[in-house]
């Protein structure tokens, strides 16, 4: 082959790389359109919904945006008070133990927060392990667990290492001479942090943030263990209620709540700003000599990691030995429960990848402004709580489904969609990390061997991507084991999986038998986080 045909060929298939495939297009538009639509049913009904306006302005419905507003600030504060100084501790002082406290800084994220809310209404609520330990004492009662206080300490313990992950990311990665450069020219230590350190930590801990604040705004479990009205558990409680207009007051504060989440995703934009990039530090910094503090801080950790770990785990294991108390055989283990379970979160995760590849890849390949707008609108999905998720999937199976629905033969399939509508950012962004690790010039080099765009897809990009395809579909898989909202509405009648029988144990009081599928969620929270650190390849020195 002449060498300028050879590079008019390579100019050709570079030109048709770079044009947008019109079925990449129509797929990654459809993908899109699929994660928007319960969040336009949702629109929708809320708008059909009688006395809209009056609903949106009752005392009810303002009552729970101000204790969900209170909840979010708490939240997110608590998650700042512990998170950062944790991460600071670990990373720059000589704090004794730093290395074993990492990790079990970061484990609290194995547990679901609503098996640590069982937990500490079991150990510190009314009649409850502690009260039992102190009556010989003569304390007769304690502090109420329920309401506000309670739900903010449970939710910090376990959303806390978002933002401690995240900015003793930032702290590892920061050039530290610019500390060393501050302290010469004469600011103490306390000025250098909050002139030097503070601004190139900012977008971790503002991404950080932004977490927390939407897990505790769109957590349902946890408010509901802890009886504090909060826009999930109203919700919840309300979407079955078609005679008292439940449902009406369920849509409007549904649309209340996508708009509060939007609200709290402006605002993390604009705190995050700019930042400062962050440069690979050039030497490792001097740990900051914490002196007589260095065990007193070794120790605020311990306490965290304390009530985080050992206070749930020492609870589900005195569940466990009261397993074998005489109970009905409804509320047994079954593996079944397993079997369902794994089920499910493979179908999501499967339906995930493959969702995921066109609109990954179109993001990674093209600047063009719809494979942006294609991108964004598959982490709306991510950004929708749960329960509105679910409450806008039994609108549409209530309306459309007919005796598909009725008889709950279409529910099985809404539940899997739920699945992979909010948790398909896991899969679009570990998937386009992949792809954008691919070389323009190998698909080109490719196609002047004669294959077509899918046939160089297939032989060269695909393998390339697939480890990256692979572990988003095992986030997504393991994810979708925890789920708690989205499977109660939408699962159907007698399909139990592990958070179910969780659930509706402890809510009969049989809290032996929701030990043992506790410990499995667990097991496999356990296996998310381990490959979350595998995937980052996380340092913990």
């Amino acid at each position: 082959m002449a060498a300028g045909d050879l590079r008019r060929r390579l100019a050709t298939a570079s030109d048709e790389e770079r044009r947008l495939p019109l079925g990449l297009i129509l797929l990654s538009g459809a993908v899109a359109a699929a994660v928007v639509s319960p969040l336009v049913w949702v629109v929708a009904n809320a708008l059909e919904a009688p006395d809209a306006f009056a609903l949106l302005t009752a005392p009810t419905t303002l009552e729970v945006l101000v204790n969900s507003g209170f909840l979010v600030a708490g939240v997110t504060g608590g998650s700042l008070i512990v998170g950062v100084p944790a991460a600071y501790l670990t990373v720059r002082t000589d704090m004794p133990l730093a290395r074993p406290l990492t990790i079990l800084l970061a484990m609290p994220l194995v547990i679901p927060s609503y098996i640590g809310a069982f937990a500490f209404v079991s150990a510190f609520g009314p009649r409850g392990s502690l009260q039992d330990l102190l009556v010989p004492l003569g304390v007769e009662s304690l502090p109420s667990i329920y309401g506000l206080g309670g739900t903010i300490l449970v939710l910090t313990l376990y959303t806390y290492p978002y933002v401690f992950l995240t900015t003793r990311a930032a702290l590892k990665s920061m050039d530290t001479t610019l500390v060393d450069a501050a302290r010469t020219l004469g600011h103490d230590r306390w000025a250098a942090f909050r002139r030097v350190t503070v601004p190139q930590i900012r977008p971790a801990v503002a991404a950080g943030s932004l977490l927390v604040a939407l897990y505790a705004l769109s957590d349902f479990g946890t408010p509901a263990i802890m009886r504090y009205d909060v826009f999930t558990r109203v919700i919840f409680s309300n979407y079955n209620n078609i005679l008292g207009g439940g449902r009406s007051l369920a849509a409007m504060l549904s649309l209340q709540l996508v708009v509060v989440t939007g609200v709290i995703l402006a605002v993390e934009s604009r705190v995050r700003g700019s930042g400062v990039e962050a440069e690979s530090p050039t030497a490792h910094a001097t740990p900051v000599r914490l002196g007589r503090l260095r065990w007193v801080a070794t120790a605020g950790c311990s306490l965290v990691v304390l009530l985080a770990l050992a206070v749930p785990l020492g609870v589900l294991t005195s569940w466990l030995l009261q397993a074998g108390q005489p109970t009905t055989g409804s509320f047994g283990f079954e593996w079944g429960y397993v079997i369902n379970s794994v089920g499910v979160a493979a179908a999501a995760a499967l339906a995930s990848g493959l969702a995921a590849l066109p609109v990954a890849y179109l993001a990674a390949r093209s600047d063009h402004p719809l494979a942006a707008l294609f991108e964004r609108a598959s982490y709306i999905g991510y950004a929708v709580p749960g329960v509105v998720m679910g409450l806008a999937l039994v609108f549409f199976g209530s309306h459309y489904g007919g005796a598909l629905y009725r008889n709950g033969l279409i529910l099985l399939p809404l539940l899997v969609f739920a699945y992979v509508v909010r948790f398909l950012p896991q899969a679009v962004g570990s998937s386009r990390a992949s792809a954008e690790q691919v070389q323009a010039r190998l698909p080109e080099a490719a196609r002047t061997l004669g294959r077509t765009p899918a046939g160089a897809f297939r032989d060269v990009t695909l393998p390339i991507i697939a480890p990256g395809v692979a572990a988003g579909a095992a986030l997504v898989f393991l994810t979708t084991m925890k789920e708690l909202p989205v499977t109660l509405m939408l699962r159907p009648a007698g399909f139990d999986t592990l958070v179910t029988r969780v659930w509706t144990a402890y809510g009969a009081g049989y809290v032996g038998q929701a030990a043992l599928p506790a410990f499995v969620l667990l097991a496999v929270s356990a296996l998310s986080m381990l490959l979350l650190l595998r995937m980052e390849e996380y340092d913990v020195d």
